[in-house]
C-alpha cells in the first residue's frame, strides 16, 4: 500500500492590523519579527498582547517603539530593521528586544522596564539580551562529548516540552510528566529535525499529535504559553525552588493564597528548619554552582576525610561527573577500600575544623540491609538508603565579580557508601535521572533484574550480582559501557 503523505497543518494567517486605539500603553508599539518565530506563533502572541492592552502593528513603521525577536542574533535583527526602513521609508530608533522581554511583560500585564540605555533587556543577573549590532553571548550547550548532541533548532522545542513536564508534575500527573520528559529526551538525542511523518512516533504515545506538531514546527504551542503565564505555574516554580519544599507543600501554600517569598515571611508561615535555611539562602541556592566551586568543596571535604581516615576517598558525582560546567548542587560520595572502615566518617566530616563553614546540616542513618532483598524498580530518591548529610556550605569566593560579601551558600549532599556498594552508588548518583530511570526499566523488563543504587539482583537466579566497577554492572546487564559524559539524555 502506498504511503499517503500527511496534510500539512494550515499556517495561521498574518495577524490583522492593529486596533485603531492606542491601547492601555500609548507610548509602546510592538512589532514581532516573524523570522524563526513562525506565522502561527506570531499570530498567537499578537492576539495575546492585544488582549493584555498592548498595541501590535502588523508591519514595521515609524510608530514602532519595540521590535521583539526570537531565536535571531542581534546582527540578524539589525539587518532586518535596515531592510524594513529601506522598504517602508520609516525612521525611528526602536528597542530591539529578546522574546524573554515580551514573556515577562505579558506575565506582568505591563511593559517591563528596559535596563541600561534602552537598547537591551536583562533577565535577572544571569541572562542578558543582546544589543543591536552585536551577537548575543552564546547559550551553554550540552557537553560536546555527549553521545547524542542537541541540534540548535530543537532547543526551543525541548524547553517547551520540559515546561509541560514540569507543569504536569506540579499537578500531580506523574505519567503525563514522564511522557513529556521522554519526548524532550528524544528531541535531545536526535541529530536533526523531525519530519511530519516521524514526529508522532518520536514524541511517544503520551502526547497528542496536534501538540507535537505545534511544538516541533514552532517550538511552542498555545498550551505552553498559557502554562508559562499562569499564576499557579509561576508560583509553584518559585516555591519548589526553596530547599526542602516539595510539590505538596508548594500546592498547599498556593491554595492558602500565598504567592511570593515575602508572603511567606509576612504571614509567619510555619517552616521546617530545612525550609528556613532554604528561604534564608534562596538567592544563592538558585544561582548555578560552577565546576571550580564544586571542585573546591570537594577538596575541602577530602582534607577533612583524610584527617579522620587516611585512605578514604571523596568522589564528585552528579552532573559534574557527566562533564557539565555548572549545576544546582554538589554531590560527593565517600567510601573506604576496607569494608566497614567508613563507619563514623560522616560525623567526623561534619565535626571537622570546616564545620564552621557549614550553614545547615541534617543527617540520616544507613537503613539498607542486604538480606532484606531487592525493592521494586523506581527512582533514586525511593531506593537510596545510604547514610548521608544534606547540608549547605559557606564557600569563600573572594575576588569573584559581584561577590561583595566574599562568600556564597552552596547545597552539598554527602553520601557514605560501603565499598561493596560503591559502584552501584556511583552509577546511581551520576545520573542523569532520566538515564537512570531508563536503565533500571531496561534491567527489569529485558533482563529480569532489579537495579538500584545499592545492588543488582537477578530474579531468575535469585542471586545478588557483585560488581567492582560500573563497567561490570553494564556487563551483567549485557550492555556496552556508557561513559558518564554520555549519560546526559
Amino acid at each position: 500500500m502506498a504511503l499517503v503523505p500527511l496534510k500539512r497543518r494550515r499556517r495561521a494567517p498574518s495577524p490583522p492590523a492593529g486596533p485603531p486605539d492606542t491601547g492601555r500603553f500609548p507610548a509602546v508599539v510592538l512589532c514581532l519579527v516573524e523570522k524563526r518565530m513562525g506565522a502561527s506563533r506570531r499570530a498567537f502572541l499578537t492576539q495575546l498582547a492585544r488582549a493584555k492592552g498592548f498595541r501590535v502593528d502588523r508591519a514595521y513603521s515609524a510608530a514602532v517603539t519595540h521590535v521583539v525577536s526570537e531565536q535571531n542574533s542581534g546582527n540578524e535583527v539589525a539587518r532586518w530593521l535596515e531592510q524594513q526602513q529601506e522598504e517602508c521609508g520609516a525612521g525611528g530608533d526602536p528597542a530591539l528586544l529578546d522574546i524573554s522581554w515580551f514573556t515577562e511583560s505579558m506575565g506582568a500585564g505591563r511593559p517591563v522596564e528596559i535596563e541600561g540605555d534602552g537598547k537591551c533587556w536583562g533577565l535577572g543577573r544571569v541572562r542578558v539580551s543582546w544589543v543591536p549590532g552585536t551577537d548575543p553571548p552564546p547559550t551553554p550547550l550540552p557537553s560536546s562529548s555527549s553521545r547524542c548532541p542537541t541540534g540548535g533548532d530543537s532547543a526551543l522545542s525541548q524547553e517547551a516540552l520540559e515546561t509541560l513536564a514540569e507543569e504536569a508534575g506540579f499537578s500531580g500527573s506523574e505519567g503525563r510528566s514522564l511522557a513529556f520528559t521522554r519526548a524532550a529526551s528524544v528531541l535531545k538525542a536526535l541529530p536533526g529535525q523531525l519530519s511530519a511523518l516521524e514526529e508522532g512516533q518520536a514524541l511517544g504515545s503520551g502526547l497528542s499529535l496536534s501538540l507535537g506538531q505545534d511544538v516541533l514546527e514552532d517550538g511552542v504551542s498555545v498550551e505552553v504559553e498559557r502554562v508559562k503565564l499562569s499564576e499557579r505555574y509561576r508560583t509553584m516554580k518559585l516555591f519548589t525552588k526553596i530547599f526542602g519544599v516539595g510539590v505538596r507543600t508548594a500546592s498547599r501554600w498556593y491554595q492558602e493564597g500565598i504567592r511570593t517569598l515575602v508572603d511567606l515571611q509576612e504571614r509567619n508561615t510555619k517552616l521546617t528548619r530545612q525550609q528556613q535555611a532554604g528561604l534564608q539562602h534562596y538567592e544563592d541556592l538558585n544561582t548555578p554552582v560552577e565546576r571550580g566551586e564544586a571542585e573546591s568543596i570537594g577538596r575541602m571535604v577530602q582534607e577533612a576525610v583524610q584527617r579522620f581516615l587516611p585512605g578514604a576517598s571523596v568522589t564528585l558525582a552528579g552532573g559534574f561527573r557527566r562533564g557539565k560546567p555548572r549545576g544546582h548542587d554538589v554531590d560527593l560520595l565517600l567510601t573506604h577500600p576496607e569494608a566497614g572502615r567508613e563507619a563514623g566518617l560522616l560525623s567526623a566530616v561534619c565535626l571537622s575544623p570546616h564545620q564552621g563553614l557549614i550553614l545547615y546540616q541534617h543527617s540520616q542513618e544507613n537503613s539498607f540491609a542486604l538480606h532484606e532483598g531487592p525493592e521494586p524498580p523506581g527512582g533514586r530518591d525511593v531506593l537510596d538508603r545510604f547514610e548521608r548529610c544534606f547540608s549547605i556550605f559557606r564557600l569563600e569566593v573572594q575576588g569573584r565579580p559581584g561577590a561583595a560579601r566574599g562568600w556564597k551558600a552552596v547545597r552539598v549532599d554527602l553520601v557514605v557508601a560501603p565499598v561493596g556498594q560503591f559502584p552501584f552508588a556511583l552509577l546511581g548518583w551520576t545520573g542523569s535521572r532520566h538515564f537512570e530511570r531508563e536503565l533500571r526499566r531496561f534491567a527489569g523488563h529485558e533482563r529480569k533484574m532489579v537495579l538500584n543504587s545499592h545492588t543488582l539482583y537477578d530474579t531468575r537466579l535469585n542471586l545478588f550480582l557483585p560488581a567492582a566497577s560500573e563497567e561490570e554492572i553494564f556487563q551483567h546487564l549485557g550492555l556496552e559501557y556508557v561513559p558518564p559524559t554520555q549519560r546526559n539524555a
